[in-house]
């Protein structure tokens, strides 16, 4: 049965494919975005879509805004700036919504979580992550965005127990894409060049697309589905490639940077050493670059085993494009966007 969705973070890179998605499967979407937007999304032909101009950080218009709806996509969140920043833009914006939710009597909703809220300096090596696995104790010493995420789950939660509220949370592993292809899980840049980091270690990935329409898949389940309320499932492709195998794919069909490589083992290794030599030498005040923290490096390039049979099992939900069909649609689109660029420059 068709849903009114509304969609937070409608713009942003994963949000513009869940809009589609969820257009695309007959429902009628709100789509939110910030009142200082000038982004105009667009719907097809007999498709319902309407643009909600509300910043989440703010309680006003949101409890308005919601009326009509049958379920919430949480994505807006914030992923860069301070702690300050990240906390107004993912746990605060949360804390609004969540209570507009209440009081326009929306009882429904996806809420996306992370894969970076699993605890990975603590985890052995060749461990299968799902959705049982511990998480992060002290994301304090990892990063701002795993702790704000983490504080966004507690949210969801305790809003969840409340009477006649279902809630499921979805954490995705490495969502890519068009633009994204070459992205953090495969190094840091280091200067003008780019450090491979590791081989051999699985990447947990969730193209963006087969990601979209597994999150539309929740909306339209959570209304009707006991089963999904306080659920938490692990968004992940089918054939997960190592860094090594996802590289060659995406070498063949783009420009990548110039790149040296640095094996895991001996990164890890730094990383201990210099950690250990400010707790004792400098009482840890000292601060470094994200590959020279072990809770970064572990988050990001251990060997580790991953598993999407949940979200097959409660979502009814198999990813619908392979690593290299994904590769190809995004470099595809990432043309189409550039020729369409170009063609408006010139009619200018």
């Amino acid at each position: 049965m068709a849903q009114t969705i509304y969609i937070t973070g409608a713009t942003g890179f994963v949000g513009k494919y869940v809009v589609s998605a969820a257009l695309d499967a007959g429902n009628a979407v709100k789509a939110v975005v910030r009142p200082s937007s000038k982004t105009k999304l667009d719907a097809g032909d007999g498709q319902s879509l309407e643009q909600v101009r509300v910043d989440l950080r703010s309680r006003a218009g949101l409890v308005e805004s919601l009326a009509d709806v049958d379920v919430v996509i949480h994505l807006a969140a914030a992923k860069a700036g301070d702690f300050a920043t990240q906390f107004a833009g993912t746990v605060v914006a949360t804390e609004n919504l969540l209570a507009a939710m209440t009081e326009a009597n929306v009882s429904n909703l996806v809420g996306v979580s992370t894969f970076s809220v699993y605890d990975y300096l603590n985890t052995a090596s060749g461990t299968l992550i799902d959705e049982s696995s511990p998480v992060d104790t002290a994301p304090e010493l990892r990063d701002e965005y795993a702790r704000t995420k983490l504080l966004q789950e507690d949210l969801y939660r305790s809003w969840g127990a409340q009477e006649d509220n279902n809630v499921v949370i979805l954490r995705p592993g490495m969502i890519y894409g068009p633009d994204n292809l070459w992205h953090a899980l495969l190094g840091a840049e280091v200067g003008p060049k780019f450090m491979r980091i590791g081989a051999k270690a699985t990447l947990p990935l969730a193209y963006v697309e087969n990601c979209a329409n597994a999150m539309v898949k929740a909306a339209e389940m959570i209304p009707t589905d006991p089963a999904l309320a306080s659920e938490v499932i692990n968004i992940v492709d089918d054939d997960l490639p190592t860094q090594a195998e996802y590289a060659e794919i995406v070498q063949a069909r783009i420009d990548t940077p110039d790149t040296f490589f640095v094996p895991w083992p001996v990164l890890r290794g730094a990383a201990a050493s210099v950690k250990a030599a400010n707790r004792h030498l400098l009482g840890g005040r000292a601060k470094f670059p994200g590959i020279a923290v072990p809770d970064r490096l572990h988050a990001r390039f251990k060997a580790l085993r991953y598993t999407n049979a949940k979200a097959k099992r409660l979502l009814s939900w198999t990813p619908t494009y392979t690593t290299k069909q994904a590769v190809e649609r995004s470099v595809k689109f990432e043309q189409d966007a550039k020729s369409a660029s170009t063609s408006d420059s010139r009619s200018l």
